[in-house]
């Protein structure tokens, strides 16, 4: 467990400091979202020092994570050792103070939604005899037309024992009755479609449905399809924040964990919407590279599915994409093929040297050069 604080600590006090640690020693009762002591405590400190306090909680009502922001937010920091699977929330929860009195915003439920927190709450200042509300929300379980949230509150210092435990428990419940039943060696891997175009609509269902088309083909099952248009296309998502906030949900619900972007993704895009979702993420070139990959038979076939797809990798090999992920772990309910069949490509350094071995066969080289691409590019 950590013991340091996070976030903007420059300038604080000593005595602030101290108090802010100590925050760590304190336990919260697992019925309770947060405790009224507590939740005063809090609201001083954040009046005191001009700064929003959060705290991440784990379910035995331990302090995790002590959080200071700025005036209008907190940072929430990585937490992806913390666990997560098929049907399953994170396992924490975030509360948070609002000492100018707002109540959750938009941030607080995106990453609600994109970390799949068991709750967000916010203490909110107020100008009655209480001097608080909290106000918090969850995610929902349910099919895509049911709303992504549900919000408690304010609720009042009495209000505060919701029976937290038994409401995230039911919550997972849910989730989990929704995950479908898969026979033992038939697992297919489900997935989301998502196009984001500033083309017509109606250019782009076509193309989606061409994409549905390759997924089936490769023993992916689609579950949904999401399709957002725009004036000008987000250049760090592609796809704008709040629309992957819920989609994010989406893949909660439906037990899905894969996104097929229809567009071509840069290496940094697919970076960032990674870090956000904790989604296997592809986009149509990486699908049509691994439909190449199963159906290759002859030594020259092989050769450049993989000098294709090892040039496709070398950008986005980083620890954190899991992009790369498909390419050398398989795809649908088949087994891995391509340079994934003598494992997973390391650093950089390693993945370099990939397209050099490949190209061992000079014929096939040259060959290899322009026919494949050619062939993806027919497939657009």
């Amino acid at each position: 467990m950590k013991n340091k604080l996070e976030g903007h600590v420059s300038g604080l006090k000593a005595d602030q400091t101290r108090r802010l640690n100590n925050l760590y020693r304190r336990k919260i009762p697992p019925e309770y979202i947060i405790t009224p002591d507590l939740c005063r405590e809090l609201l001083d400190l954040s009046c005191e020092i001009r700064r929003q306090i959060g705290l991440l909680v784990d379910r035995h009502g331990r302090v995790t994570d002590v959080l200071i922001g700025d005036h209008a937010a907190i940072v929430i920091p990585d937490i992806s050792h913390y666990r997560t699977a098929a049907g399953r929330l994170r396992g924490i929860k975030c509360i948070h103070t609002h000492p100018g009195g707002e109540p959750l915003t938009r941030d607080d439920l995106t990453d609600l939604s994109l970390l799949r927190l068991d709750l967000m709450a916010a203490i909110i200042k107020t100008r009655g005899p209480e001097m608080f509300q909290v106000q918090a929300a969850h995610l929902l379980p349910g099919g895509s037309d049911q709303a992504a949230h549900k919000i408690l509150g304010p609720l009042s210092p009495q209000e505060l024992d919701i029976d937290c435990d038994k409401l995230i428990a039911a919550i997972e419940d849910e989730l989990g009755q929704a995950i479908p039943l898969r026979k033992a060696g038939l697992q297919k891997e489900r997935a989301i479609l998502v196009s984001v175009t500033t083309a017509a609509r109606s250019k782009a269902e076509e193309s989606l449905k061409e994409l549905a088309a390759l997924a089936a083909s490769a023993g992916i099952e689609v579950v949904e399809v999401v399709l957002q248009q725009k004036k000008t296309v987000d250049a760090r998502f592609l796809i704008g924040r709040g629309k992957l906030s819920d989609i994010a949900v989406l893949a909660l619900q439906h037990s899905v964990n894969l996104l097929i972007f229809d567009q071509e993704l840069n290496p940094s895009q697919s970076r960032s919407i990674t870090d956000q979702v904790e989604l296997k993420v592809i986009d149509r070139t990486q699908l049509i590279l691994d439909i190449f990959a199963r159906r290759a038979r002859s030594r020259e076939g092989k050769l450049q599915v993989e000098h294709a797809q090892l040039k496709y990798l070398l950008p986005r090999l980083v620890t954190k994409n899991t992009a790369m992920s498909r390419l050398t772990g398989g795809i649908g309910d088949q087994p891995p093929a391509g340079p994934g069949e003598a494992g997973p490509p390391g650093k950089r350094s390693g993945g370099h040297r990939g397209p050099a071995a490949a190209a061992t066969d000079p014929a096939a080289e040259k060959r290899s050069a322009g026919g494949l691409d050619h062939r993806i590019h027919q497939r657009r």
